[in-house]
């Protein structure tokens, strides 16, 4: 659509395009092919995490780089800065935004966007992002939104878990209700509708990063990517990330029937469990047997993923409170408290809260969000 609608637009000015691999045509043409061969004068690329090629894992530093397929410099967000630098902007006219995002507050991608367009809001530079669907569609909006005095790179913005805009609508939203004035265009989709689930776009799943190589993997995301915040593997270092859940030390057996008794207790719907065994080739427990589940989403318009990481998180804390540990980074700060943005959910799961307490507290504010985010709708 770029190249229908705008890419002559483009051509008297000079670009800088923050890309990754899903940064790609229909056809799975990269868009920055795609600008050159068009005769865009693209003078910049801008990688986030993971890097402009996708290639790094996660929470690693990457270095900038002249990318020898263009020939183009490729400035890294996610290495001494996060930010785009006046320096970095110095000689564009526009910032070009085309990456593929997982609708999910915690997914780094989100934030590279708005830093950029709030950097090219003090630049006077003008912003485009090039619209992609949401993959787990534009309706559901799960979750407690973000508590500021908690606010990282891996949630901002008062935004709740899962958030159910498009980047595009995102931009929009930040943009109007941040003042920043940016000078933002919106290259919509067409065909697009809310309702829609990635795998019915007809478009190919292009990995957003390393450890998200499934449309089923970014269902149950939103949850599991709590056990981030623990001692318990999240499932990286194997083929199933975030639906493998385990430590050397669980207990599967047990751990099945106490998840099954909690999701009913909660109203977790569409999710069956499985008792799973797994050895991580890398992260927490490289290399060792780790006894878990698996989580198979089988209908995921009822699934809520938020509910179900949050019962996860309660039955396996208190199922092995000798073992359980909340991960700690090194200033002593809990990695729990960045993922969920509020302590609450640490506080409330160590004395004991009861489930139905929790699962209220983990949904402070998606109302409210999703009725204001109505103005910055793109899409019915």
């Amino acid at each position: 659509m770029l190249v229908e609608r705008g890419a002559a637009n483009l051509r008297d000015l000079r670009v800088g395009l923050i890309t990754n691999p899903t940064g790609l045509t229909r056809e799975l043409k990269s868009t920055a092919d795609v600008l050159l061969q068009a005769g865009v004068k693209l003078k910049a690329l801008f990688g986030p995490e993971h890097g402009a090629r996708g290639a790094v894992q996660d929470a690693i530093p990457v270095e900038d780089f002249v990318d020898p397929r263009t020939g183009v410099r490729v400035h890294s967000l996610y290495g001494k800065t996060q930010r785009p630098t006046p320096a970095m902007l110095r000689g564009l006219d526009v910032l070009v935004f085309d990456i593929q995002d997982v609708g999910v507050r915690f997914y780094t991608y989100i934030y590279t966007m708005a830093y950029a367009l709030e950097a090219a809001a003090s630049e006077g530079l003008k912003f485009i992002v090039l619209d992609r669907p949401n993959p787990l569609n534009g309706v559901i909006v799960e979750g407690a939104t973000l508590d500021p005095a908690f606010a990282s790179f891996v949630g901002d913005y008062e935004l709740p878990f899962r958030y159910g805009l498009t980047v595009g609508e995102l931009a929009r939203y930040l943009n109007g209700t941040r003042g920043w004035r940016a000078a933002l265009e919106v290259v919509t989709m067409d065909g697009w509708r809310r309702s829609m689930w990635f795998d019915e776009t007809g478009l190919p799943w292009v990995m957003p990063s390393p450890n998200m190589p499934t449309l089923e993997t970014a269902t149950v995301y939103p949850g599991t990517v709590l056990f981030e915040g623990t001692n318990l593997s999240e499932g990286r270092g194997t083929c199933r990330p975030f639906e493998l859940i385990g430590a050397p030390w669980v207990s599967s057996a047990r751990l099945v029937d106490a998840l099954y008794e909690n999701m009913e207790a909660a109203g977790v719907r569409g999710a069956l469990i499985r008792e799973a065994y797994f050895i991580p080739t890398f992260d927490k427990y490289q290399g060792e047997v780790c006894r878990g589940v698996q989580v198979h989403v089988v209908d995921r318009s009822a699934y809520e993923p938020v509910k179900a990481g949050v019962v996860f998180l309660k039955t396996l804390r208190d199922l092995h409170p000798e073992a359980f540990q909340w991960r700690r980074f090194d200033d002593g700060a809990y990695a729990i408290d960045r993922l969920a943005a509020t302590d609450a959910l640490r506080t409330m799961i160590d004395r004991g809260a009861p489930l139905d307490e929790l699962v209220a507290r983990m949904a402070v504010g998606a109302d409210a969000f999703a009725r204001g985010r109505t103005l910055y709708l793109l899409y019915s």
